[in-house]
């Protein structure tokens, strides 16, 4: 196989957005309109890939989820990029959300760059955004917060009893992802440092799709009226004094079936 730069090909780091077809960025659909092969995240709209790829393009799902055996290791992705693009293929990494935040942008970034193969990154909206947006809530508002912070808390004993201190006495909005399943100790631990009664906890199913669901309860009283509660995946928890403008300003109405957006998860498969 030759591997020189005059028969190189390109990838393209694009993100998708959080779930709504419509969110997708100009830029991105111009590459998914011209590539030979779109590697794409579970969390990804099936929409998207429907209707904005060519009927001739290869689709490789190289889905991840957490807790599950059949999630796309992160080496597989690689080899994936690296192997199409030395064939000279114009290929689209496509992520759900943005291209960079909490995305393993920097391992694809890295095994690029050591096999001299050209790339572009193009943001996307993140599920943060996304997610506030569909829900009526601003992230940051006169009165209520100046700052936000994007977290995960998917593995809350490794985070330091001081940081949960300062979590729990900052006015900035906090926005976890991946977090739904530890949700409940991450509360705990906000109340037992103290977290102001003014501060709310809104969680958001299945953001910006047409199987939306936001649930909003102050925080001191999560746990007595939800604990235990499971999500649908993908879940964005919001906390902060905003989340409780969710009541005022909910523009989307909350979905009433159970179904899942997003399709199962599957193992490097290709779809063609």
């Amino acid at each position: 196989m030759n591997t020189s730069n005059n028969h190189i090909g390109k990838v393209i780091l694009a993100g998708a957005g959080p779930g709504d077809p419509e969110l997708l960025t100009i830029k991105t659909l111009r590459w998914l309109q011209r590539a030979d092969v779109v590697i794409v995240d579970r969390l990804v709209s099936p929409d998207i890939l429907r209707y904005y790829t060519r009927p001739d393009a290869e689709i490789i799902s190289v889905g991840k989820q957490n807790k599950s055996e059949a999630s796309t290791s992160q080496s597989g992705i690689n080899s994936l990029l690296v192997e199409h693009a030395r064939a000279g293929r114009l290929v689209v990494r496509l992520k759900g959300g943005d291209v960079s935040i909490f995305s393993n942008v920097l391992d694809e970034l890295q095994t690029l760059v050591r096999h001299q193969i050209p790339y572009e990154l193009v943001p996307g909206i993140t599920a943060a955004l996304g997610a506030a947006a569909y829900a009526g809530i601003p992230l940051t508002a006169r009165e209520h917060a100046t700052a936000v912070r994007f977290l995960t808390g998917y593995r809350p004993d490794e985070i330091e009893e001081t940081y949960w201190k300062e979590l729990a006495q900052t006015a900035d909005t906090l926005v976890f992802y991946m977090s739904s399943d530890p949700l409940d100790i991450l509360v705990g631990h906000l109340v037992k440092h103290g977290i102001a009664e003014d501060r709310w906890v809104a969680v958001v199913e299945q953001a910006t799709t047409p199987f939306q669901r936001v649930t909003a309860y102050p925080v001191r009283d999560y746990l007595a009226a939800a604990a235990g509660a499971q999500y649908a995946s993908p879940t964005l928890i919001i906390i902060g004094k905003v989340a409780a403008l969710h009541a005022d300003f909910q523009w989307l109405p909350d979905s009433a079936g159970d179904a899942a957006y997003f399709p199962s998860l599957l193992k490097s498969t290709v779809i063609c």
